[in-house]
């Protein structure tokens, strides 16, 4: 079992920056690739950004590339989301999840294991 827990959510102006954290525990997290999920009212769960387990390969939504940046720190035991020039559809509640390792970021939520019960985002125009 991996628990994770999200933080660093809350609100902002639009084209300002927020960085996510994800905290895990339970199993060795270096075993396992990382990714970043987000849910906006009404709207299904979408993929945003994964990590490989090693921090090697990463993948972005288009809607997000070169404005987000995943990152980990295995010996904090910690995956993160740098988010800058934020726009107010970026607006949503944003979930880490956590599936075994392999050599490719996942981007499909099927794929993933363990959630966190996610961080809310909003950004005002």
């Amino acid at each position: 079992q991996v628990q994770l827990v999200e933080s660093g959510g809350g609100l902002v102006q639009a084209g300002g920056s927020l960085r996510l954290s994800c905290a895990a525990s339970g199993r060795i997290f270096s075993n396992y690739n990382m990714g970043w999920f987000r849910q906006a009212p009404g709207k299904e769960r979408e993929f945003v950004a994964a990590i490989t387990w090693n921090g090697y390969s990463t993948s972005y939504t288009d809607s997000v590339k070169g404005r987000f940046t995943i990152s980990r720190d295995n010996a904090k035991n910690t995956v993160y989301l740098q988010m800058n020039s934020l726009k107010p559809e970026d607006t949503a509640v944003y979930y880490c999840a956590a599936t075994w390792g392999v050599g490719v970021p996942q981007v499909r939520l099927a794929e993933y294991n363990y959630w966190g019960q996610g961080t809310q985002v909003t950004v005002s125009s």
